[in-house]
């Protein structure tokens, strides 16, 4: 697939089928997906990978079974990979605390950082791997953990210097697919959200 066509078609899947992806499959994908643009090539993008049975313990964990009723995707629990992404934030100040970066004055902290460029790399390996999925054949749908964030650490062992940046649900789209609320708001024109020479 041409890489415009992928951006032009990618949607964000919410219905999987259960069928599996093999750790070859994921691996490929993970590996691809963090050759994105690092601030300093910090690379401190992490990926905990979830499939089998803790894809059921990570579904226990954000959404207890007597909320799955009412859940508007319940297909979406068939995905049989969750990816969370993850960054640890303290790795920027001390790569830029490192002789060729230690100019910038970065390396004081992240709160040095006007722009929390953590998250941007994290940005750009998320955007990465749902191209990926979809260059592959498979769906994908990257979504927060928000206030879960606290559960889900301790359910897996996360470490309190991981920022988790949020999940993707990676697998073989199902037939119940259903656009996402947003879906229906449309994107700006062009014109409106280019400038050129002067804002």
């Amino acid at each position: 697939m041409e890489l415009r066509d992928a951006i032009r078609t990618r949607r964000m899947v919410r219905s999987f089928r259960v069928d599996s992806l093999t750790r070859p499959q994921i691996d490929d994908l993970l590996g691809s997906a963090r050759r994105a643009p690092s601030a300093g090539n910090t690379s401190a993008v992490e990926f905990l990978v979830l499939t089998g049975d803790d894809v059921g313990r990570y579904w226990d964990t954000t959404l207890p079974e007597p909320r799955r009723a009412s859940f508007r995707w319940p297909e979406l629990l068939d995905a049989p990979v969750l990816v969370l992404v993850a960054t640890r934030p303290e790795a920027y100040p001390d790569r830029y605390g490192e002789p060729d970066k230690e100019r910038t004055g970065l390396g004081e902290g992240t709160e040095a950082w006007s722009v929390p460029y953590w998250w941007v790399d994290a940005g750009m390996v998320v955007q990465n791997l749902l191209l990926l999925a979809h260059d592959a054949g498979f769906g994908a749908l990257f979504f927060g953990i928000f206030d879960h964030d606290p559960a889900v650490r301790e359910a897996f062992g996360i470490e309190s210097d991981v920022a988790l940046v949020g999940t993707v649900a990676i697998g073989h789209p199902g037939s119940g697919q259903q656009p996402g609320r947003s879906q229906s708001r449309g994107r700006r024109l062009l014109d409106e959200v280019v400038h050129h020479g002067r804002w």
